[in-house]
């Protein structure tokens, strides 16, 4: 089970947020063993990423993965060796071919398209997180948006 995450880098955590996502989590995932798709990116991600490793603390099934979109070797040495202190592992998809200045784009829908379940906090309809969760409703893919936003 792969779940993944959607969010405006602008985000103000909260208890209640938490607590929403921890209740999906045992809900989805209970204690089978998944892989938690993260971007690493701004103050949502970093939420997720809290978020992830609160539960993991109790489900020891539970694998926290980077998904990076660059691999230039600046970009390793620059961001990859400290995500490895954070990350059980760290997957780059396969969007090599793809224009840099598109990179987080094609590796969010990669994201997406890998996941059984998006955990989203989108409220406006623009920005890359809006694009990529407008990309996971095409896809069908059952999300929480803890911004309870409807076009």
């Amino acid at each position: 089970m792969i779940v993944t995450f959607c969010g405006h880098s602008h985000f103000s955590k909260s208890e209640e947020y938490e607590q929403k996502i921890l209740s999906f989590f045992g809900d989805k995932v209970g204690n089978q063993p998944a892989d938690m798709y993260l971007g690493g990116y701004g103050d949502f991600d970093n939420f997720a990423y809290s978020c992830c490793k609160k539960y993991k603390e109790t489900h020891p099934d539970i694998s926290l993965v980077f998904v990076t979109p660059y691999l230039t070797v600046e970009y390793q040495r620059n961001h990859l060796d400290y995500q490895q202190t954070r990350y059980d592992s760290i997957l780059y998809p396969e969007i090599e071919d793809k224009p840099p200045r598109f990179a987080i784009s094609y590796r969010n829908k990669y994201m997406v398209e890998k996941a059984d379940y998006v955990v989203a906090y989108v409220d406006h309809d623009w920005g890359g997180a809006y694009t990529t969760y407008k990309h996971a409703k095409r896809k069908g893919k059952e999300i929480l948006n803890l911004a309870n936003f409807e076009e």
